[in-house]
């Protein structure tokens, strides 16, 4: 069950398979064969406790070799109250990256204030952190070329606080995004008018964030992974950033790297491999 209903629609970005009727069938997720571990951190109303997210991390960590864990999807966000060098959260991703897994979390969704102003630092905890791979939203205006995308107005910026390391490291699709819905959780009944298409446990809806984009991020370093068994966290983010398209009119501080292009991060892995070869 999920009865706050983020992670279903966060793990049907990731590996959804594709719908089975004629109005979902184009809802597929990046990754389709990766396998989910899920490790519950959030309640119903998506709140949870910090302690319970590191956990979750030192659980997948030691874990990892049993079930095959490769990558860790943290689509959330805590406030950051200090240094990355002295937060718990931050210091949990770092062993999982020293342990061989790659650490992927959302920016955050502190971009500008209700009355539209533009904030600068407003990335969140463990995003902040130099071993994550932190990700940003775009805005696909609905179309599939990319010449209109723009950074959605929530998507954080950096840099980030106390540190003021540059974040996010690249932006990935996040708008208005459609995946799998939890039949009866708490966004469904709450927000009937984000459902899409189908019924039930088969049923479709439409969701905005960074956590939406961090997991579209996911899905793309679990082909990195699968097209390279070796690839590490320094190495994925390295072939993302690399093959990020410009966003018009963004910044470091704003897009990072760019938009995540994933054929461009393959094709970029590929050939480093066979350098390396």
């Amino acid at each position: 069950s999920d009865a706050y209903g983020h992670g279903t629609h966060v793990a049907g970005l990731i590996a959804g398979a594709a719908g089975r009727t004629a109005d979902t069938a184009d809802y597929i997720g990046v990754a389709p064969a990766a396998r989910l571990i899920n490790l519950r951190v959030l309640d119903g109303t998506g709140a949870g406790k910090m302690s319970d997210v590191i956990e979750a991390i030192d659980w997948a960590i030691d874990n990892a070799r049993t079930y095959n864990i490769r990558v860790i999807n943290l689509s959330l966000g805590a406030p950051v109250l200090q240094s990355y060098k002295d937060d718990p959260l931050c210091e949990a991703v770092e062993r999982a990256v020293s342990n061989g897994l790659i650490v992927v979390a959302a920016a955050g969704n502190f971009g500008q204030t209700k009355d539209g102003k533009t904030i600068f630092g407003g990335i969140t905890s463990p995003g902040n952190d130099p071993a994550a791979i932190t990700v940003g939203a775009v805005d696909q205006h609905g179309t599939a070329k990319r010449s209109d995308d723009t950074l959605a107005p929530y998507s954080s910026h950096g840099p980030t606080l106390f540190d003021l390391v540059i974040k996010p490291d690249l932006v990935a699709p996040g708008t208005k995004l459609v995946s799998a819905e939890a039949a009866g959780s708490y966004l469904a009944t709450r927000y009937p008018e984000k459902h899409v298409a189908g019924s039930g446990n088969a049923g479709y809806l439409s969701l905005s964030g960074t956590s939406m984009a961090a997991a579209v991020t996911s899905g793309a370093v679990a082909l990195l992974v699968d097209s390279k068994p070796g690839t590490s966290a320094i190495s994925a983010k390295a072939a993302l950033q690399l093959g990020a398209g410009r966003v018009n009119s963004e910044g470091l501080l704003t897009a990072g790297a760019g938009e995540l292009n994933e054929l461009t991060s393959l094709a970029i892995a590929k050939r480093a491999a066979s350098a390396v070869a």
